[in-house]
């Protein structure tokens, strides 16, 4: 599974009502962006990912709080839409709310705005409250006491035809840049890695088209230095794309599409 991020927020025990949505703002350096002048899609993540850390940070619960208690949060699932792509040093306002809750479950919504408030992108992101050990732990009384969050969703599953064998494939090796501080490749990499293998067979257009979506399942977390394999296909307007270990054990379904 990929590595840890922000937890869902609760709050610090002043009594003061929690704040429910948190608006951040940014501004997008020269190394986030790519050769196009428009900002990477994983930085997408990363600032909701941040953004989710400010949240939480605000409420009190930082990550000793979470290191106290040995509990952190994994992403299992994104669901990213691009809905205009952002130039290189433009402001941005990046919002995080939680919208629902399920024993070790958390759908956290998050929206990308421009200076003027358009649209920029959206992001769903389902996170799994784990241990140490990373076994799924349910999430603490108080967190859920505080947010009037429906109890239930349905968690995002990528599901995917097995790969054809005309399928392009990549061979990608974990470095020391993509991992975060709990040493696991960050979520964002995974991204990274879908669009190494689609551009390295050649269909740049699913890349560069707008609005495009992306659509990820983590099934396991690949480890530092390990040897991977990116296998990628046409599908029904855009990209399937499965990533795998040097045994061929799944660590990431996904879908790209227009």
């Amino acid at each position: 599974m990929p590595g840890e991020a922000a937890p869902p927020p609760a709050g610090a025990g002043s009594g003061a009502e929690p704040v429910r949505r948190l608006v951040a703002e940014y501004r997008i350096r020269f190394d986030e962006a790519n050769p196009r002048n428009v900002l990477r899609t994983s930085a997408y993540l990363a600032f909701v990912q941040d953004c989710a850390w400010r949240h939480s940070t605000v409420l009190g619960l930082d990550r000793a709080w979470y290191a106290a208690r040995e509990l952190f949060w994994l992403v299992r699932a994104v669901d990213l839409h691009i809905v205009r792509e952002a130039a290189t040093y433009e402001p941005l306002a990046v919002s995080t709310e939680v919208i629902a809750m399920r024993r070790v479950w958390a759908l956290r919504h998050s929206e990308i705005r421009d200076a003027a408030g358009e649209l920029l992108a959206t992001a769903d992101i389902d996170w799994v409250m784990t241990n140490l050990r990373g076994v799924p732990a349910r999430i603490p009384v108080e967190i859920l006491g505080l947010f009037p969050v429906p109890d239930r969703f349905e968690p995002n599953r990528v599901e995917l035809p097995p790969s054809p064998v005309d399928a392009a494939q990549l061979e990608l090796e974990v470095r020391r840049l993509d991992l975060d501080p709990m040493a696991h490749v960050n979520n964002t990499r995974y991204l990274d890695y879908l669009e190494e293998a689609v551009a390295a067979a050649g269909d740049d257009a699913a890349l560069t088209a707008v609005p495009r979506r992306y659509r990820l399942e983590y099934l396991a977390s690949a480890a530092p230095g390990a040897r991977l394999r990116g296998v990628t296909w046409p599908a029904a307007d855009g990209r399937a794309f499965r990533l795998l270990g040097a045994d061929g054990s799944e660590l990431l379904r996904a879908w790209l599409t227009r």
